[in-house]
């Protein structure tokens, strides 16, 4: 079946090449067909002349970048620290099925130089939002929520709205469905008497005979008894709701002893319902502040993305969304938090997870992103992450047959190595500066899928110059001694990215520690591409480049460079930052620290006023050594 349906695309592929003029751009699978007599080109030469020719003049300097199709369209808006390295990077070497999808539809691309990633991110959002890019990930929201206000007018009303208005006396929302908020507007309507008509009439109606509205369009209400009504609102929905519950109680006790039990009745079934809404909701936070918690989980070109909705100090809420990426992760993660208010309030604060730089997105946000540390925030956190877990497993079906696919590498990579499962595979890389600041790095794959909690950042101890024998060494030794002291779960496959030096080093460790897992390295041709498997036994194992698996290890191989070079990298930063102070006069362990909390980067140092310096408890001496410092710097 499977020769029958290799036969058939070489056939037609073949007829099309008998049949019709080749075009500029051709896309097709990057691996040999024999029986065709053919070969196909790399990406790199199947590059039009137009994107050619514009690639040797690209500058080295932030900017952002639209891809072209060949109607004319934006298809793609990026951003670029380096315009040249990042768009040249789409037409060179092999890429993974999503980039190849895009890159496929472009025939030119045009560019737009700017001052800084920061100023090019922005103009990235901007152009995003104008062209609406199909390769882009669209993160505005289309679908909207339900908010609850009270209108600013000389007589306001409380209405649910899904357009919340910046103008309003009060705000309060999003609720999951519009029943939720009509559920919670009749009841504040029922107990404080504000205006309950679109347009005022000219007689008063049967809501201020129920007690219910004040009857603005007959007798004229003072602005002083609108305002407290107004501030009782507020109160009631920050939960200070004791003493409307005592007015109410009271109220139901005199109809009680009058016999006017209809009456009385009224106000227990008020209380009632006060208290159903009251227990939905549990209080996390004393502060009864409005939150917004985000985490994602993304896997491949797929990325979901929940959100944790939490006014006055409790959850009411939460919201979780898929999307097919064409950046990475992060990229994708730190653009949708830009995106994310433009039609919608924004609460007091944004908890977001640590590990990223929010700086581009930090004046959007108004300042109001907060990574927490440690406490009921980082709980949070970590039940947004397990929802956009949950989310993107029981949804990825739906996207596409990745997982499957994932799968099918998984028991392929058993059978290959004939072992039973591959349900934990752990894999290492390090990463170093000509030997300095030598770190390394592992990820774990559970189930074929990225299990973030479980990566570990190593900093190299023993060596002190580049040698990967030792360095693996040393990180799997503290790594299975501690799985071993600790009792954790033991991997089904260790991967590690390199050959015959870093499999050495392996065995050597697995077999002091008298451990038994299974090693394979990741063997790299004169290409310094992926090209067989080796194992304990120095058994080769070549890897065919269209199969699963091999997209698989790839992945995994990316997957630990990425994150081994990104600790690498905060690591050199660190010695830099912390060497620039160190050798400033006066400026001792304690103000270095205060600097750091406060500040966190040196370039915001630099630019802070001697206000913001006196304010942190530096005196005039250390604030003058700060700034004769940077001004020698710059």
């Amino acid at each position: 079946m499977e020769n029958s349906k290799k036969s058939t695309q070489i056939g037609y592929f073949v007829y099309s090449l008998e049949n019709f003029r080749l075009p500029e751009v051709f896309l097709f699978p990057s691996f040999l067909y024999p029986e065709a007599g053919i070969v196909i080109i790399d990406l790199v030469n199947m590059m039009n002349d137009i994107i050619k020719n514009k690639i040797a003049t690209l500058p080295d300097l932030p900017g952002s970048y639209q891809m072209i199709d060949e109607t004319g369209k934006i298809i793609y808006v990026g951003k670029a620290k380096n315009l040249k390295n990042r768009v040249k990077s789409y037409f060179v070497g092999s890429h993974d099925q999503k980039t190849q999808s895009l890159v496929s539809n472009v025939v030119d691309f045009t560019y737009i130089v700017t001052n800084s990633e920061l100023e090019a991110f922005l103009l990235e959002l901007s152009l995003i939002k104008e062209h609406s890019p199909r390769f882009n990930i669209m993160l505005m929201d289309d679908k909207t929520y339900p908010y609850i206000e009270i209108t600013n007018e000389t007589y306001p009303k409380i209405i649910i709205t899904r357009k919340p208005s910046k103008k309003a006396l009060l705000q309060y929302g999003p609720f999951p469905d519009a029943f939720s908020a009509r559920e919670t507007v009749h009841l504040l309507d029922r107990i404080f008497p504000l205006r309950k008509c679109a347009k005022l009439p000219k007689k008063v109606c049967l809501y201020y005979h129920l007690g219910q509205c004040l009857g603005p369009c007959e007798y004229p209400v003072p602005s002083e008894k609108t305002q407290e009504i107004v501030n009782e609102i507020k109160q009631f929905i920050s939960g200070m709701n004791k003493q409307v519950i005592s007015q109410l109680k009271e109220k139901m006790m005199i109809h009680s002893e009058k016999m006017e039990y209809e009456k009385a009745k009224e106000f227990k079934d008020l209380l009632d319902s006060i208290d159903k809404t009251l227990q939905k909701q549990q209080i996390i936070f004393s502060d009864l502040k409005n939150r917004d918690v985000f985490h994602y989980y993304a896997y491949d070109e797929y990325m979901a993305i929940t959100t944790l909705y939490m006014r006055q100090g409790k959850i009411t809420f939460s919201d979780s969304k898929m999307f097919s990426i064409f950046s990475d992760p992060e990229d994708a993660f730190l653009e949708f938090l830009a995106q994310f208010y433009e039609h919608k309030p924004m609460p007091q604060e944004i908890l977001v997870p640590s590990g990223f730089d929010y700086s581009m997105v930090e004046t959007i946000l108004e300042g109001k992103v907060f990574v927490p540390q440690r406490g009921d925030k980082v709980k949070l956190l970590q039940t947004a992450e397990e929802n956009a877990r949950i989310y993107f497993q029981n949804n990825i079906n739906g996207f596409l047959n990745q997982f499957a696919k994932t799968i099918g590498a998984l028991d392929e990579l058993a059978t290959l190595l004939k072992l039973p499962s591959m349900k934990r595979i752990e894999s290492f890389d390090n990463s170093n500066t000509f030997g300095q600041n030598p770190v390394s790095a592992m990820v774990v794959f559970t189930n074929g899928l990225p299990d973030r909690k479980e990566y570990r950042k190593y900093i190299v101890k023993s060596v002190t110059k580049a040698d990967d024998y030792n360095t693996m060494k040393e990180v799997l030794y503290r790594r299975y001694q501690r799985m071993l002291m600790e009792k954790t779960a033991v991997p089904d496959l260790i991967i590690m990215d390199g050959g015959i030096i870093q499999v050495h080093a392996a065995k050597e460790i697995l077999s002091s520690l008298f451990i038994d897992i299974p090693v394979i390295g990741l063997r790299k041709d004169d290409k310094h591409k992926t090209d067989a498997l080796i194992n304990l036994s120095e058994e080769v194992i070549q890897l065919d480049r269209r199969s699963n698996l091999y997209v698989f290890l790839t992945k995994i191989q990316d997957e630990v460079h990425r994150f081994a070079i990104t600790f690498h990298r905060n690591k050199q930063k660190d010695a830099i930052f912390a060497s620039i102070l160190d050798a400033i006069p006066k400026v001792g362990k304690a103000t270095k620290e205060k600097l750091l909390m406060k500040f966190k980067s040196i370039d915001r140092i630099k630019n802070a006023t001697s206000e913001e310096l006196k304010e942190l408890g530096l005196t005039s001496i250390q604030i003058e050594n700060l700034q004769i410092a940077f001004l020698k710097g710059k």
